[in-house]
């Protein structure tokens, strides 16, 4: 019988087998058949003339184009063959279409965004576009959906789904601006309500000290003072007269995640030519955003005839526009970081007692507008969204004192979204960059930019506010017309600074000016300020620096901020030596004899220093906001400004009124601290040396259908790697976000320019460029930006 089972087993088995080499060849071919294509000679619709497109190894295409509109054309083709799947989660993400696409599981978000009625305004801002950008956003248009029809099988993500993509429109292209102001500003508006709900609970005093306007690590471009952390005294706070029924230890996680706050990491500077080993001036740019497959820029360079000269730009594309994004035109280089500016308010809505559902105005009484949205979804019946407006905005949330709030955001006003960054792929110098960045509708950015004449520039990108009757940091009503928008600034009126005495100009996040420009751009939760001083001071440092030097730079991991935490914490140490064979001689040894002042992967060092950082703020910020904390469930503290800051002035100046009662001394809460690192790290059941910043900062680089079935990771994730970096550095370096792309540049020298990115061109996973590249972002190896040699051909002709 048993001599017979393989045969019975092969009868039974059979027909399975069968089905699923039927099911792997067809999904084999159906992946293969949605591949991009590289070579040969293609009909593209609407082209004047023969487009050429060569790609390099890499996979980044030179476009040879005869015009900017056929250049649009075929970049529409390109993103669409490689990228069209991540151009519809945009465009549906800012429309709040995702359900449709991907079920229920996203009806939350859907119905979160979809107050913001984006596809009604991006109907708006197309209908008003310029006659040249309708002409551009139409041949993008038609380039994207000739390539999306050019794939013999659509794009293998809608196989898995059982979808078939949608085409593309102009409007989609705004959609996807507005994604990026989902990404980039929103949180503005959570950042003021957790804001306000100090002030509305708090004294001012103890306003005041959670929410500074300025702190010791800042590097702003502009000088001028501001007020740093004020520590409350005695009469206005003191701890002491408190009563607590648990400690910090009994109620607080050991679970210390890094705050989304603490994650961002964008970086641009420029170098003066008169400066510069080689004369001319340099931009360096690395756009931090969260990490996946594909990387969200698609790298190109674009050449056609403008005006009697070759015009030729080089960069990164955001695929779902035809714009360059970031790069050089060979006359200007420019980059960018958020600004954190104030983009939004929060407005307290006053509502007639006979009536609630009429509001005040400056113009009367007048009743909210109700809406109803159905948004579709793939697995379920339509939902029925209802939210109300304002003349300021939709109702957003509610605040602590019960009162209703609308938001007023400048993404919902026709200025904020235009394809103006085009006409800065034909700025001549930093001056018409200057008047081209007043006038471009996108997520209000800092603009660094260099000239071939070794000039440089700095200045908000997008539209500002012209906010009257108060700085905009927290909620007020607006019912008396008191407080208000009064339209926008006129572009000639935006803060810049331009040729600086310096001779260097740096942005990280941080607050960038001072006085009367910091009042116009105001505070939409700037970044502590330790890595624009870091970059600043690495500049400084420089001697007639190169590209490399720059680089250099951008990879700079010296943990200068936490050793100063470090040095804190020896010094207690050396007051109050650790018995032999405990927890803190462990740790005293590690971090006195081990550190090497970087955040490398192999650093046990760095991770336990960081962790106590971050312990000492849970412990002493933390605890000074726990009536706050405990009254509203909902308040994030991570929210709140400079809490590095804050936390470390109190430990310096330690004063008695804000010494836990528990706490005999400073030194004990500090030592205590220590206790509760070491805890974190799960001792004795895990190995002090396998307590590495690389085990807890292992980057994940992959597709976001692996979010969902993890056994995918294989073909659709680069293989995970420790990378050195961290927060309050240069590399800002975490799990899932990093440095987007590392460019840097000098006008009219691009053949010395460098750039690498994370993942490759290409979206499929059977593509040569799913990860061509990535290894290079990795090792931040100075790999060229220019295109290399031709490797691959298209030809797109006109039909």
């Amino acid at each position: 019988m048993f001599k017979k089972l393989p045969r019975i087993l092969w009868i039974i088995l059979r027909p399975l087998l069968t089905i699923v080499l039927v099911i792997f060849l067809v999904g084999s071919c159906a992946l293969r058949g949605s591949q991009a294509k590289l070579k040969g000679t293609v009909l593209l619709k609407g082209l004047t003339q023969q487009v050429i497109v060569n790609r390099d190894a890499l996979g980044v295409p030179d476009i040879k184009a005869q015009s900017r509109l056929d250049a649009a054309r075929a970049l529409g083709y390109l993103h669409a063959q490689e990228r069209f799947f991540q151009m519809d989660l945009q465009r549906r993400g800012a429309a709040g279409e995702l359900s449709a696409l991907l079920g229920s599981a996203l009806l939350v978000m859907d119905r979160d965004v979809r107050r913001h009625r984006f596809r009604d305004r991006a109907e708006a801002v197309v209908g008003a576009a310029k006659k040249q950008d309708l002409e551009i956003l139409d041949a993008y248009t038609v380039g994207v959906n000739s390539g999306l029809s050019d794939l013999k099988v659509r794009p293998f993500e809608y196989i898995f789904l059982r979808q078939k993509p949608e085409p593309w429109q102009p409007t989609d292209s705004i959609l996807t601006l507005y994604a990026m102001f989902l990404d980039l500003s929103l949180d503005i508006a959570k950042t003021e309500e957790i804001w306000a709900t100090v002030r509305d609970n708090m004294s001012p005093t103890m306003t005041e000290f959670f929410l500074p306007r300025g702190n010791r690590w800042e590097a702003p471009l502009q000088s001028e003072p501001v007020t740093g952390v004020v520590l409350p005294d005695s009469t206005g706070f003191d701890i002491r007269q408190w009563e607590y029924d648990t400690r910090p230890e009994d109620e607080h996680s050991s679970n210390l995640n890094i705050p989304r706050q603490d994650l961002a990491g964008s970086n641009n500077w420029a170098v003066a030519g008169a400066l510069t080993g080689h004369g001319g001036a340099i931009l360096a740019n690395d756009m931090h955003l969260g990490l996946g497959l594909p990387n969200i820029w698609y790298r190109a360079r674009m050449s056609w005839p403008e005006e009697g000269h070759a015009r030729s730009v080089v960069g990164v594309t955001l695929p779902g526009t035809p714009s360059l994004i970031a790069g050089s035109n060979g006359q200007i280089a420019w980059g960018f970081t958020n600004s954190y500016g104030d983009w939004a308010d929060l407005v307290i809505l006053e509502f007639d007692p006979e009536n609630p559902s009429r509001y005040r105005t400056p113009d009367g009484w007048k009743n909210l507008d109700h809406r109803v949205e159905i948004i579709e979804v793939s697995d379920a019946k339509p939902d029925t969204l209802l939210f109300a407006e304002t003349i300021w905005g939709p109702i957003w949330t509610t605040d602590t004192k019960g009162r209703q709030l609308a938001l007023r955001w400048t993404a919902h006003d026709i200025e904020a979204a235009n394809i103006n960054l085009l006409d800065l792929e034909s700025a001549g110098n930093v001056d018409e960059a200057m008047a081209v960045a007043a006038a471009v509708g996108m997520s209000q950015q800092n603009l660094v930019c260099a000239d071939d004449q070794g000039r440089i520039a700095w200045t908000i990108a997008g539209p500002i506010p012209n906010r009257v009757g108060w700085d905009g940091r927290l909620p007020v009503s607006w019912a008396d017309g008191t407080c208000r928008w009064d339209g926008y600034r006129d572009p000639a009126d935006q803060p810049r600074i331009v040729d600086p005495e310096e001779g260097r100009l740096w942005t990280a996040n941080n607050r960038v000016t001072a006085g009367y420009d910091l009042a116009v751009i105001g505070d939409g939760g700037y970044g502590l300020g330790a890595r624009a001083r870091q970059i600043r001071d690495d500049l400084r440092a420089l001697d007639r620096p190169l590209e490399k030097d720059m680089l250099a730079v951008q990879l700079d991991d010296r943990a200068l901020m936490m050793g100063e935490w470090r040095d804190m914490i020896l010094e207690v140490m050396r007051r109050h030596p650790p018995e032999s064979g405990t927890a803190r001689a462990d740790f005293l040894k590690v971090v006195r004899d081990d550190w090497t002042g970087r955040a490398e992967p192999s650093s046990v060092a760095y991770r336990l220093v960081s962790t106590f950082s971050y312990v000492c703020v849970d412990r002493v910020h933390g605890l000074l906001l726990r009536r706050l904390t405990r009254g509203h469930p909902d308040f994030r503290s991570s929210w709140l400004p400079y809490r590095h800051a804050v936390t470390w002035e109190v430990l310096a100046t330690r004063p008695a009124h804000l010494l836990p009662p528990w706490n005999k001394d400073w030194d004990e809460l500090l030592l205590q601290a220590v206790d509760r690192t070491m805890d974190n790290l799960g001792l004795p059941e895990v190995d002090l040396n396998d307590c590495t910043w690389g085990a807890i900062n292992t980057v994940v680089v992959a597709h976001p259908f692996t979010r969902f079935v993890p056994q995918l990771s294989r073909w659709l994730s680069a293989p995970p790697k420790a990378l050195p970096g961290a927060s309050f550095m240069p590399r800002v370096q975490h799990r899932r976000s990093g440095a987007s792309q590392r460019m840097v540049v000098s006008p009219g020298k691009e053949e010395l320019g460098i750039f690498h990115m994370p993942g490759g061109q290409s979206g499929h996973p059977l593509s040569p460029f799913f990860l061509a590249g990535h290894e290079d972002w990795e090792d931040g190896a100075a790999t060229p930006l220019l295109p290399g040699a031709v490797k691959y051909r298209l030809i797109l002709v006109g039909e």
